[in-house]
């Protein structure tokens, strides 16, 4: 039955944020197509993401960690697996910073059992694509003007964007040494429905609406070029079709905002969407201490994928926000039930450091 399908591919990491997105999209968009969903389930992956297709027929689900190589070997065999979109990632910095083994494990040494398995699979036959999700942070870090294109130098500045940089390197040597037919995109700060609230939209929604403290780090004047996570699946999907083998597409939104303006714009709009008065949101506002090596701005030039894909994002960040916070407060017991337990404890302990 599965060979009767065009393409047979697996996304990894399907159930965290930008995953979940890319599942969906695929499996709705392209029903003659096999998605399979290998996931870890870590605390940052939910299948409650995918409720609304878990029954399509061409869609199926692999708990594995990537790190497992003869689990990633034998579902290239079971599935006969044609193409890779590779999501799955430890992505947070502040946890890379408290502990970058487990980065350096599933970052690098994961996408390379993915990597040994698609190779084993496919030897040299055309027709597959191995397409590799990865970040701008991989590009350090920006002064005032400029923007990072795909040849800017890599000169990663934490434990995450350091494993995410050398998981860029090992696909683009699968590509040079043994003909691997990858693409890789590299995009900006993703936002939007079902994001772990660890990051920082998320986390000032749900403090704003536990009128809990929100913590800036420094001044609030880091800056980040924002992305709606649906455009960013959209651009993925354009890519692993259209791109061409063996390239570098970076995605971004075009949208630059510093830290504490995002964060004041969000409680102007929680306050407007909740009824309370005017400020009153701002007053949870509170400055911590700056995270180690914090880099100072991220901005990506776009160019590539808009003119030779014909990409670029669908709307405002003013609309993609509203939107993120409208679905946040219609799914409060979605934040609720993920915020529990580990994550609380984490944080907790974090705080507690500060």
């Amino acid at each position: 039955m599965e060979n009767t399908y065009k393409k047979r591919i697996v996304i990894t990491g399907g159930a965290g944020f930008i995953g979940s997105h890319m599942v969906r999209k695929m499996v709705q968009s392209y029903p003659d197509y096999l998605i399979i969903n290998v996931d870890k389930l870590t605390y940052a992956g939910n299948l409650a993401n995918l409720q609304d297709i878990e029954r399509a027929p061409n869609y199926i689900f692999e708990k594995i960690d990537i790190c497992d190589k003869e689990g990633l070997v034998s579902v290239f065999d079971r599935h006969k697996v044609t193409d890779v979109i590779h999501l799955a990632a430890e992505s947070h910095v502040d946890r890379s910073i408290e502990g970058p083994m487990e980065f350096v494990m599933t970052n690098v040494v994961g996408t390379v059992n993915l990597l040994e398995a698609a190779k084993q699979a496919w030897g040299t036959e055309a027709g597959h694509v191995f397409h590799h999700v990865s970040t701008d942070e991989v590009y350090g870090s920006l002064e005032a003007d400029g923007f990072f294109t795909e040849t800017t130098p890599y000169d990663p500045r934490s434990p995450y964007s350091a494993s995410k940089a050398s998981s860029d390197h090992f696909v683009n040597a699968y590509y040079h040494t043994y003909g691997l037919p990858i693409k890789i995109s590299n995009c900006s700060n993703n936002y939007g429905s079902h994001h772990f609230p660890e990051k920082l939209i998320p986390l000032m929604i749900n403090n704003i609406l536990n009128e809990l403290p929100l913590p800036v780090y420094g001044a609030g004047l880091n800056i980040r070029d924002w992305l709606w996570v649906e455009d960013h699946v959209s651009a993925i999907d354009i890519i692993f079709h259209s791109g061409r083998i063996g390239e570098s597409y970076n995605i971004g939104g075009l949208n630059e905002w510093t830290n504490i303006d995002l964060v004041h714009y969000l409680c102007e709009l929680m306050d407007q969407k909740l009824g309370r008065a005017k400020g009153s949101s701002k007053q949870l506002i509170t400055y911590v201490k700056d995270r180690a090596g914090h880099d100072q701005r991220y901005a990506i030039d776009a160019s590539k994928i808009e003119n030779e894909l014909n990409w670029k994002p669908s709307i405002t960040f003013e609309e993609g926000l509203s939107k993120t916070i409208d679905w946040y407060l219609e799914n409060k017991s979605w934040v609720e039930k993920i915020t529990s337990g580990a994550y609380q404890d984490y944080y907790k302990q974090q705080y507690e450091k500060r």
